[in-house]
């Protein structure tokens, strides 16, 4: 992984406060447990059925039978509890996520989410990021800035087929950190080496700048 990418993983995972209950979805957002402190008060949870998760193990020391949502070998902490898909999912409609964590295709500058589909390309289903997407408190993505034609994710409106409306609140990308708001992009954080013009070609829709220094991760 590169060096853009690590810190973006890891300023991410600053966003987890004490107490939260959070879910990492299947891609970029699962390697934050790996920037989580041991001593950490949170219960990250995987919507196959695991709440309380360790960090990820390498495959000579795995428990075969304990993986995450993107099939990575995980280990459980003091506290961890298994339970069923219905259990699961249950923790997921009724609102007790405070956050969670997506990967994404496209986000819009209204907060759309495409993160399930490319026509043409094989997928096994939307899976459980639509009901992430809707019923978690805060949804914020981990993705690159641009796909690897150099086309904008974050873009004016969603030309692939949506997860869901309207429901990401901040972006992680390895250039920057943007929040969604009424008014569209706004440009929060920047990564070291890049200026505001950089993110600013890179947006596929427009993007407000803060006033003053932009604070730089």
């Amino acid at each position: 992984m590169s060096a853009a990418r690590s810190r973006m993983i890891a300023r991410a995972a600053q966003e987890i406060a004490p107490g939260m209950v959070v879910n990492l979805g299947i891609g970029l957002p699962t390697r934050v447990v790996g920037h989580i402190p041991p001593d950490f008060p949170v219960c990250l949870h995987t919507e196959n059925g695991l709440s309380g998760i360790g960090p990820a193990l390498p495959y000579e020391r795995a428990d075969r039978n304990l993986i995450d949502a993107g099939g990575a070998y995980v280990s459980t902490v003091p506290g961890s509890a298994f339970f069923d898909s219905a259990t699961s999912f249950a923790l997921v409609r009724s609102g007790r996520l405070d956050l969670t964590m997506l990967g994404a295709f496209e986000v819009a500058q209204n907060g759309d989410l495409a993160n399930w589909k490319i026509p043409g390309q094989f997928t096994p289903g939307a899976g459980g990021g639509i009901e992430l997407a809707q019923k978690a408190r805060r949804v914020v993505v981990l993705t690159t800035h641009t796909d690897r034609a150099g086309s904008p994710k974050l873009v004016d409106r969603c030309t692939l087929p949506l997860t869901a409306a309207a429901c990401v609140a901040r972006i992680f990308t390895e250039m920057a950190v943007i929040d969604v708001t009424p008014q569209g992009f706004a440009l929060r954080e920047i990564a070291e080496g890049l200026t505001a013009a950089d993110v600013a070609a890179a947006t596929g829709a427009p993007l407000s700048l803060p006033p003053g220094e932009i604070p730089t991760f």
